[in-house]
């Protein structure tokens, strides 16, 4: 039972080594600290305890929370240590949904998770002041480590990336309704266009919110891209 709860921690906090240390310390834990009295973990009555939902909830959650606290530190410092070119993406299979053949785009087809991506794709389509735009697709590998609302460490992949020249690019998000891992996203999000332009100069790119009731509630939707900037830029 100490393994598996080790295998899960392991697991979930994406820890790829350690293992015998964690046992060590997940044991302990359970044995002395996790009830109000020492349990013997060979007693029928402790590995009863041990199936409570509340019981595995406490032990995953004090685990994450402590070791986030450990490894999860802001250093002050970024670096580049790659590139995602989006004409290098290998053919990927999608999900039989709604979609739109576009004209900007280097896929074939621009797949929405929400009727809201489809229609912000179709605008950028009739844009003329960008010069091309991408739906990022898990297969472009475009992702932003960022520290979720329960302390753990996710991927965040952004919706959209567009070309407004060769020397500016905006990753957009586009939102139905909002969670508190959203708020973190996008906070993320905004750090890590501040890094990537301090390490880089040539290209600077910037970052969008777009809330769906927000744009919604436009009387006039955007009639050029210079129009959407204005409307949902935090600069």
């Amino acid at each position: 039972v100490i393994g598996y709860f080790t295998q899960v921690i392991m697991k979930e906090l994406r820890l790829v080594s350690g293992y015998d240390i964690l046992y060590g310390k997940v044991k302990e834990f359970i044995q002395g600290h996790l009830f109000n009295t020492r349990i013997d973990l060979d007693n029928l009555n402790s590995l009863r305890n041990l199936s409570e939902i509340e019981t595995t909830r406490a032990i995953f959650e004090t685990f994450k929370k402590e070791i986030n606290t450990l490894t999860v530190l802001d250093k002050g410092e970024a670096e580049i240590r790659d590139y995602v070119k989006i004409s290098k993406s290998r053919p990927f299979v999608v999900k039989d949904q709604g979609y739109i053949v576009p004209k900007k785009s280097i896929f074939n087809k621009i797949i929405g998770d929400s009727h809201f991506e489809l229609e912000f794709a179709g605008f950028l389509e009739k844009y003329e002041d960008i010069i091309s735009y991408a739906k990022n697709y898990f297969a472009v590998h475009f992702k932003i480590d960022y520290k979720n609302a329960d302390g753990s460490i996710s991927d965040y992949y952004p919706d959209f990336i567009v070309k407004v020249s060769p020397k500016e690019y905006y990753v957009v998000e586009t939102k139905g309704r909002e969670d508190l891992d959203d708020v973190e996203k996008i906070k993320r999000l905004a750090q890590w266009c501040v890094d990537v332009n301090a390490n880089q100069k040539n290209v600077v790119y910037k970052m969008l919110y777009i809330k769906h009731e927000s744009w919604e509630a436009q009387q006039q939707k955007p009639r050029n891209f210079q129009e959407v900037i204005r409307t949902w830029s935090k600069d």
